[in-house]
């Protein structure tokens, strides 16, 4: 196998002292810094900040400017204020949080926007419609996503102000999605130079942490706005594009970078044993041949590929004899206590399979603007069942009264001051939640016959909650029209894609999806909150575990996004995977290597991984031959 370097804990200490010297308000410099797995490129940022207040933060309180730093999601936000504390110097904040904070008095032109933007994808629909075969299901859907488009339309006709939660779901017509608002941000930013000098003005330096998987278009814009104030205004981007996960981030971003920003690096591992280090760096060895360096105090640890034929009949009990073979190797009897050991899965597929929420995951998967949403567990959509039904029903089959009320009261139209009102003339003023709440737990939620679809005309029916825009075209026939009129102005919800919810691809998959059970809603939601068995690889980026076993199976996964049996040679590349690589774009080989390297990344101490496929010895004789590992290493049980 190959050698690793081991050098001493401060070998990346340059790195640090080239980023602090950019933040100098007087000559603000941009920056990219290139750091591969655990090494320490929150500590850097947290380093960089910390010297900052120390050097210059009297003198910029004083002229009210700050730093700015962004990240992408909540929990990494909380994550470095806790590190760096709650500054006022150094406002930390979610993208999304960020870009409401500098559009949301902009009520003219965002109104402006969406009278552009709205008409396109209407014209969309039209053509769909005008090709699709009447009286579908997928042409009635289109026929009220286009009515639904029609009103909003006619609801912009004249002046309006709008809302924006970036924590939550977003209620009503002035609401904007997620997704919008980081389209109008970005495009604001390009086009309105008072924005910019709001920006620059306020925030002389922008940080953006886990830059790799900034929105493209947003993260363009950054770029506009920097080239645009050379001198006086500083980006500085920390990520590594080998960890890039989500679809919508910038897949050539270290090649966007302009040449006279400057490139700090950082070489040193401090987390992973010698063993995932080298493995790390072979996996990206075609990527970009950046190499990570070990600790000289480091173990040099233990790495091992199981490898069986895709078709055994026991997979858990395989992988339980893979654990076995490890405490045994390693002298660690942790390894055979699930609480201790982390499972990664290496695709969301894979995972749907074995926790059991293959179907809904699938149908709206088949959307590519649904992906991020539907990985992540956000899309409004998803909540309504995962948020709001699921809980219900819980505290309900507890007969709990006092929680039923209490969840209900959060979110439930039953519960408004004017619902309640002419409830009050009635000497039962509760029965309507009561009738509601009945008739969901008469559908027998848990049974797996029971779908989305009945779910939600139950909720509608009885409007237990309020119907997010993308559902609301499935349900808006149990309503009469005053009442839908009702609805669409006050009480719609948006789906995190508000601009593309009512586009056919997007109408079909969620029509799939309500037509799946809707008793896969628990092990979803336990999956993307990272509570289930297995772990998703956005959840655990950053973070680490002492024993980590990574399943590989594509029998499982399902998928076309990746394919480790191509990745490790045991299955021939498609015409398609030929092309990606001739022309250098993003292909399912490389989408699976990037996730590879995530996953194995994470083991402080000992990895696993588990192979399933349909040629073991093919597998066997790649990974030998491209030296991922040693013949010694590789074991069929």
């Amino acid at each position: 196998m190959l050698e690793i370097e081991t050098v001493s804990p401060n070998f990346d200490d340059g790195a640090d002292a080239q980023i602090q010297a950019c933040l100098n308000p007087t000559a603000p410099k941009s920056f990219f810094l290139y750091a591969g797995a655990g090494s320490g490129k929150t500590r850097s940022l947290e380093n960089a900040l910390k010297t900052f207040f120390k050097n210059y933060g009297a003198a910029f309180q004083r002229s009210g400017k700050k730093i700015a730093v962004i990240t992408y999601t909540n929990a990494a936000a909380d994550e470095l204020t806790a590190r760096i504390g709650d500054h006022p110097l150094f406002p930390i904040s979610t993208i999304h949080s960020f870009c409401w904070q500098h559009i949301k008095t902009y009520h003219h032109d965002i109104q402006a926007w969406l009278l552009e933007a709205l008409p396109t994808d209407l014209a969309e629909l039209y053509e769909k419609q005008a090709k699709g075969r009447a009286s579908s299901k997928a042409a009635i859907d289109r026929e009220r996503a286009i009515n639904s488009t029609r009103r909003r339309l006619e609801w912009l006709s004249v002046p309006r102000r709008f809302t924006y939660n970036p924590n939550g779901d977003n209620y009503g017509q002035d609401s904007l999605s997620h997704y919008e608002v980081l389209k109008i941000t970005a495009s604001f930013i390009e086009s309105k130079p008072s924005m910019q000098a709001v920006l620059v003005n306020k925030y002389p330096f922008l940080l953006i942490d886990e830059s790799q998987d900034t929105n493209k278009i947003l993260l363009e814009a950054f770029f506009t706005l920097a080239a645009a104030n050379k001198g006086k205004f500083g980006m500085g981007l920390f990520g590594d594009t080998m960890q890039r996960i989500y679809l919508d981030g910038h897949p050539n971003l270290e090649h966007l970078v302009p040449t006279d920003w400057a490139r700090p690096v950082k070489r040193l591992n401090h987390r992973s044993p010698q063993r995932v280090i080298t493995l790390g760096n072979v996996l990206r060895a075609s990527v970009d041949r950046q190499s990570q360096v070990a600790r000289n105090d480091s173990e040099v640890g233990f790495v091992r590929l199981f490898v069986a034929s895709n078709d055994i009949p026991d997979k858990p009990g395989f992988e339980r004899r893979a654990r076995e073979r490890m405490a045994d190797l390693c002298d660690d009897s942790n390894w055979r206590v699930e609480a201790t050991t982390k499972v990664l899965t290496l695709e969301h597929h894979m995972a749907a399979s074995r926790c059991g929420f293959l179907d809904m995951f699938q149908a709206l998967d088949r959307d590519s603007r649904l992906s991020t949403g539907l990985r992540t567990g956000e899309l409004a959509g998803l909540r309504l069942f995962t948020d709001r039904v699921a809980p219900l029903i819980a505290v309900a089959r507890a007969g709990d009264r006092f929680a039923v009320m209490a969840h209900l009261r959060a979110a439930s139209p039953l519960l408004k001051r004017s619902a309640i009102a002419q409830a009050s003339i009635s000497n039962d003023p509760l029965l309507p939640i009561r009738s509601g709440v009945d008739a969901l737990l008469a559908l027998n939620p848990e049974h797996p016959t029971t779908t989305f679809l009945a779910v939600l005309e139950c909720v509608a029916k009885y409007r237990l909650f309020e119907i997010p825009t993308a559902l609301q075209p499935f349900v808006v026939d149990n309503f009469t029209m005053t009442e839908a009129r009702q609805i669409t102005d006050d009480d719609i919800s948006d789906n995190e894609e508000k601009s593309t919810e009512s586009s056919p691809a997007s109408l079909e998959a969620w029509r799939a999806f309500l037509e799946t059970p809707y008793n896969q809603t628990i092990p979803f939601s336990e999956y993307v909150n990272d509570r289930g068995a297995f772990g998703t690889h956005q959840g655990v980026k950053g973070l680490e575990f002492e024993r980590v076993l990574v399943v590989l199976d594509d029998s499982d996964a399902r998928g076309f996004l990746f394919s480790y049996d191509k990745l490790f040679e045991a299955k021939p590349l498609s015409d398609s995977d030929h092309r990606h690589l001739a022309d250098a774009t993003d292909s399912s080989i490389e989408r699976t290597r990037r996730l590879l390297y995530v996953t194995c990344t994470r083991a402080k101490k000992s990895l696993a991984l588990v192979a399933y496929t349909e040629n073991p010895d093919e597998l066997i004789a790649a990974a030998i031959r491209n030296q991922w590992f040693a013949a010694g290493e590789i074991e069929r049980l």
